[in-house]
């Protein structure tokens, strides 16, 4: 079993992969590089975040050597808004089929950048995603894209990471080497990009994997929870819900959460 610590000997065509034992978080570290002119490509894997963080400006904590902790630099073309949200999606499509192709768990995606497990009507997180945009002078934006999955955290540990968590180990009884699984979803992201500069809409596809389209949900917002029917999602990746009065409205995937 290849060690996540080798990856420092460790290249994928098309891909700098950095490894760090310890970091305070590696969106953190990889917006900074993106500052400093590092090019698109550039990969940060860690063992350990001292400073993780999750959408909202959530912690995000994780077992030292138990998870896969990456951030990912992308340049994308313009239209800027257009590529970026695009490459968020395909990053969550890309991390489904690689857990799927590496451990066989059927993972499904929550809007708005959530990996779940669902069972019986009941859903459990095993993977969060964060997307920075970040800048510096006279440069074009760049696109920072943090995941982090729990792959062998063991069950008695779960509920001190957050509420619904799960674990690939908790879900499949075995550990699973963080390794392949890096690997198999940087050649999903190869394929989604490929795809996507062909002229596939990462949208449609994405919108087509997101669990409870159609369904009663709960948007929590700042200010209060909404339930409706959750009906679309646009093309920024906001999700549109249809109220009970008949109206829609619209919520930001950077101002609210979603519950079932």
């Amino acid at each position: 079993m290849k060690r996540i610590s080798e990856l420092h000997d460790y290249c994928r065509q098309g891909w700098d992969i950095r490894y760090f034992e310890r970091v305070d978080s590696t969106n953190t570290a990889l917006l900074e590089a993106g500052r400093q002119g590092a090019a698109g490509g550039l990969v940060y894997v860690a063992d350990e975040q001292t400073a993780g963080r999750g959408r909202l400006d959530r912690r995000w904590g994780a077992p030292p050597g138990t998870c896969l902790l990456l951030s990912l630099l992308f340049r994308p073309p313009e239209p800027f808004i257009y590529h970026a949200p695009r490459l968020t999606m395909l990053s969550g499509m890309a991390m489904a089929d690689a857990i799927d192709a590496v451990t066989g768990i059927a993972v499904q995606l929550k809007w708005p950048n959530d990996l779940i497990v669902t069972c019986d009507g009941m859903w459990r997180k095993v993977a969060g995603i964060l997307s920075e945009i970040g800048s510096a002078a006279d440069t074009p934006p760049f696109l920072v894209i943090g995941i982090g999955l729990n792959v062998n955290v063991p069950a008695e540990l779960l509920p001190d990471l957050a509420p619904n968590a799960t674990s690939l180990l908790g879900e499949g009884g075995r550990p699973v080497e963080r390794v392949a699984l890096l690997d198999a979803f940087l050649a999903r992201v190869e394929a989604y990009h490929a795809a996507m500069q062909a002229g596939a809409d990462m949208l449609d596809l994405w919108r087509q994997r997101l669990a409870w389209m159609r369904c009663e949900v709960h948007v929590h917002t700042p200010t209060g929870s909404v339930t409706g029917i959750a009906e679309d999602v646009d093309e920024t990746g906001a999700l549109w819900l249809r109220l009970s009065d008949g109206a829609q409205q619209s919520f930001s995937a950077g101002d609210v959460s979603l519950r079932v």
